[in-house]
């Protein structure tokens, strides 16, 4: 099984869409945007947040894809921006965890 930040990467989609969301992933805020984008619920960690996403991503990939009448690009572009976010902090989270791993130490790194 592919691991999150690949399953992630491994992403293709529209270049149009793929930018949008880069412009837009710097004002991400997990706390701002979570919660609208997965009904009120915000798992404590980036991995189980990107996996809900990449659910979520893919239902909309299937109606673009599909050129469904109700596909709602804007959402489509906030939801890879919580994902470029998302990944972020997994990527932040899991440096931090290597570097306690070499330090020696048993502190726990939270990003948040």
């Amino acid at each position: 099984m592919q691991d999150i930040l690949s399953m992630v990467s491994g992403l293709n989609r529209p270049r149009l869409l793929v930018q949008a969301a880069r412009f837009g992933v710097d004002g991400y805020s997990r706390l701002a945007h979570l919660p609208r984008l997965m009904g009120g619920i915000v798992p404590a960690r980036p991995g189980p947040a990107i996996l809900r996403l990449l659910e979520i991503e893919a239902d909309l990939e299937r109606r673009r894809t599909a050129q469904a009448a109700d596909y709602p690009v804007a959402r489509h572009v906030e939801v890879l921006i919580a994902l470029m976010g998302e990944a972020r902090l997994l990527r932040a989270f899991t440096r931090g965890m290597d570097q306690t791993k070499a330090s020696g130490s048993d502190a726990f790194f939270c990003a948040t």
